[in-house]
């Protein structure tokens, strides 16, 4: 298991325009031949957004692209004509296949928080497609058949124990709270990439929400 620490990643945004990042891999001028994957996971970013704040229309293509909002709503429309608001709880999934242009803003009053994660897709090229699931429920895990993966969302009480899924690759995300893990103390922000991944379980030392990828 291979546990990288939230101070560990690199930041980025443009602070001056209201737009924190923390890239968990090599991403833009951070370029680190080392860190460039895990399983299919190519990318996890952390971005805050302050009232107002946003990304402008950009390109995205042969990329499976996860969101998961921690806090605000983030406002999102796509060049396949999809407007939507993602809230806490939904899972919003943009596949760019050949290519697609979007536009993510935090057009509330509050600030957004929320975690992207970029995963490379089996096959390149397609058509894009787009998809929303309200409030995810913990017992339904959410497929990413385009690379071989599976989204497991786990909320915790604190002293609540869950097994976590077997797998070639497990990469576990902490969104909020602290949790044990194979013996790691795991604070927000922190994650584990862990290799065969056979008969492990965390249990929550406070509060916690996790993502976990299951590929």
């Amino acid at each position: 298991m291979d546990v990288r620490r939230a101070a560990e990643r690199y930041p980025g945004g443009d602070p001056a325009a209201g737009i924190e990042s923390f890239h968990a891999f090599s991403f833009g001028p951070h370029y680190d031949p080392g860190n460039l994957r895990f399983g299919a996971v190519i990318a996890c970013n952390e971005e805050r957004l302050a009232p107002g704040a946003g990304f402008d229309e950009h390109p995205h293509s042969h990329t499976e692209i996860v969101t998961w909002v921690v806090e605000g709503e983030l406002t999102h429309r796509d060049s396949t004509g999809h407007e939507t608001t993602v809230r806490p709880g939904d899972v919003q999934r943009l596949s760019s296949a050949a290519g697609v242009r979007h536009v993510e803003r935090n057009a509330g009053d509050t600030p957004l928080t929320f975690v992207q994660m970029w995963l490379a897709p089996l096959e390149p090229g397609g058509e894009p497609s787009y998809e929303i699931v309200r409030g995810i429920a913990d017992s339904t895990p959410y497929a990413v058949p385009e690379a071989a993966a599976m989204l497991h969302v786990r909320r915790l009480a604190t002293g609540e124990r869950t097994a976590v899924p077997n797998g070639r690759h497990l990469y576990v995300h902490v969104v909020r709270g602290e949790v044990r893990l194979a013996g790691e103390h795991l604070h927000p922000g922190d994650a584990a990439r862990v290799t065969a991944a056979e008969d492990l379980d965390t249990v929550a030392l406070t509060p916690a929400e996790l993502l976990i990828w299951e590929m």
